[in-house]
């Protein structure tokens, strides 16, 4: 195997290897310029067109696509009626969007803890949280793998409590044979080049009534109910803000690339699950690991592989393995620093060692590069690379 090249072996790799990234071929290309050359550049029918292949994807009634993933979870948010005063529980592991959604609506966060083995939001944590200015649930679908859906419907329907699904890791996956997209009241995407499908940056967020439909697409453009090509198409030069909203709309280049790029998503999430497998298999057997649990009533879609070292078994902590790994050239990384964990939380008076299964899975923690035009040879550099470092760092 010989020595890993932070010791002075030579690396696996010659180039680095990222951890996620984009895949955009000809007929891509091809559908920004026909929009790059017709009328509309924004407010277009390139906007319905994509929302309405999303919706389909994701097994929806309505699909509202704004300008990030972020504005997606601020625009559910807003439209499930956060306010001033209000809390919403939000786990303590996700990407601090998941959690900001909530302070930009002048609401305060209530981080809960995560399951031990998958890592998304204990229900049981969650219904402890519960109080009388509980307005919303946000979960998050870590790494790919859906959220236990059910049990937290039941306790937004018992608390009259609105939930939210952040699915930036999670299009295409399925709970209980339920396609994600289709089961909570609000569900987010993340259109960013390292998801899934990209449209350079983007969001979604679907939901199953006109009315919070129609909220989402007044707020994505200043509160104003009816957008530019809308008036066009009446002759009309008249529109009014209703509430106050936000400039998140997406452009119809972003979103013919998007449109394309879904008609390629299935194959792309079976070569996500095919190389996820391939290094359960070749990994399995390092005790220095604990991989991914996987859950038999749901379906992943394998944003991440997530594995945790198990540190007792190695003389070095996670720095040193993380480290290691990209000197061999594989672009590991680390998803996610607990939210409270971050400066601007502390600020705020939260106290670390609130949330043991989120802080201590953080230590050990490393995302291992995982996208679908990954080759066979790319998952061997992986699989070799980490052996390699964990042999090297072994107690």
């Amino acid at each position: 195997m010989g020595q890993p090249a932070i010791a002075g072996g030579a690396p696996i790799r010659a180039r680095l290897l990222p951890y996620g990234r984009q895949s955009v071929d000809e007929a891509d290309i091809a559908a920004v310029v026909d929009v790059l050359r017709s009328d509309w550049l924004t407010t277009g029918p390139a906007v319905p067109a994509f929302e309405q292949a999303f919706a389909s994807e994701a097994g929806a009634l309505h699909a509202v696509a704004v300008a990030n993933g972020t504005a997606a979870l601020h625009a559910a948010a807003a439209a499930a009626g956060v306010g001033s005063g209000d809390e919403v529980i939000v786990p303590a592991l996700t990407f601090a969007a998941s959690a900001n959604c909530v302070r930009y609506q002048g609401g305060t966060v209530v981080f809960a803890d995560v399951r031990p083995d998958t890592l998304n939001l204990d229900s049981a944590h969650v219904a402890s949280l519960i109080g009388p200015r509980t307005r919303a649930i946000v979960t998050v679908d870590f790494t790919g793998q859906p959220s236990d859906l059910d049990e937290l419907r039941a306790l937004a329907a018992h608390h009259n409590l609105a939930l939210i699904e952040d699915a930036s890791h999670a299009l295409g996956a399925t709970y209980r044979g339920r396609r994600i997209g289709s089961i909570a009241d609000y569900t987010t995407f993340s259109l960013h080049p390292v998801k899934h499908v990209t449209t350079g940056e983007g969001g979604v967020i679907t939901t199953g009534d006109e009315a919070p439909a129609a909220r989402l697409r007044a707020f994505r453009s200043h509160g104003i109910t009816t957008d530019h090509r809308q008036r066009e198409a009446q002759g009309s030069w008249f529109y009014e803000m209703q509430d106050l909203g936000f400039n998140y709309r997406i452009t119809d280049f972003q979103c013919a690339l998007g449109e394309s790029q879904l008609g390629k998503q299935r194959g792309w999430l079976a070569r996500r699950r095919a190389i996820a497998a391939s290094y359960t298999a070749a990994l399995a057997s390092q005790p220095e690991l604990t991989l991914p649990a996987v859950l038999s009533d749901r379906d992943s879609a394998w944003h991440l592989y997530v594995v945790r070292l198990n540190l007792d078994r190695l003389t070095v902590g996670r720095a040193e393995v993380f480290h290691a790994l990209r000197a061999e050239n594989i672009g590991v990384n680390v998803h996610y620093i607990p939210v409270p964990w971050h400066p601007y939380y502390q600020r705020l008076g939260y106290a670390r060692g609130g949330w043991p299964v989120a802080e201590n899975a953080y230590e050990r923690l490393i995302s291992l590069p995982l996208f679908p035009a990954m080759s066979d040879r790319d998952v061997d550099d992986v699989v070799t690379a980490v052996a390699r470092v964990l042999a090297y760092y072994r107690r």
